[in-house]
């Protein structure tokens, strides 16, 4: 049975709503997993009228947990159209086991916050994915059969396809994962 590590950033909490979809996908495979959070770095900026949402319930990552894990997906608000520094540095501090060849054959994924239309979202996943490359992870992405990951209206809040998009991309890790660690 595949471990699955789920690991996320989440300031104003809708990035862990799709981290626990991504879980849930995960786990319809049959995989064993976990979900851990990125720790914060530095006081988040607050704009007017977001409710900002620090404390959430999953224990916070290390960085020598990572290499206990057949999968890592990883996600991210969009800051400036990129990953957020906290994800960014903590995955920085991953570059020893990088180059130990811990996540070598992993299996790696990302995702990001859907909160606005044309707000990066693209661009935050592959600069997550660049990392995760580096490392010498091999990369699964959401199954073409998921439907767009971002509704029309704009909304901050995930909606369901972007739930829906989440479960399927977190099950085709978890079965990814499970036919390398079953082959090696």
């Amino acid at each position: 049975m595949s471990k699955i590590l789920v690991l996320y950033y989440s300031e104003f909490g809708y990035v862990a709503i799709v981290a626990q979809a991504i879980a849930d996908g995960a786990r319809s495979a049959g995989a064993l997993v976990d979900i851990k959070r990125v720790p914060q770095i530095a006081a988040a900026a607050t704009p007017d009228g977001a409710s900002f949402n620090p404390v959430h319930d999953d224990p916070v990552a290390k960085i020598e947990d990572l290499a206990n894990y057949d999968a890592i997906v990883v996600g991210s608000p969009t800051r400036f159209g990129r990953l957020s520094s906290p994800v960014a540095g903590f995955l920085e501090q991953a570059s020893e086991l990088a180059n130990s060849g811990v996540f070598k054959g992993k299996v790696g994924g990302a995702f990001s916050s859907p909160t606005s239309l044309n707000g990066g979202h693209e661009t935050t996943s592959m600069s997550i994915l660049i990392n995760l490359l580096h490392f010498g992870m091999i990369v699964v992405g959401p199954p073409y059969s998921a439907v767009a990951l971002a509704d029309e209206s704009g909304q901050r809040h995930p909606s369901t396809l972007d739930l829906d998009g989440a479960r399927r991309q977190g099950r085709l890790i978890a079965e990814t994962a499970e036919k390398l660690r079953a082959s090696g």
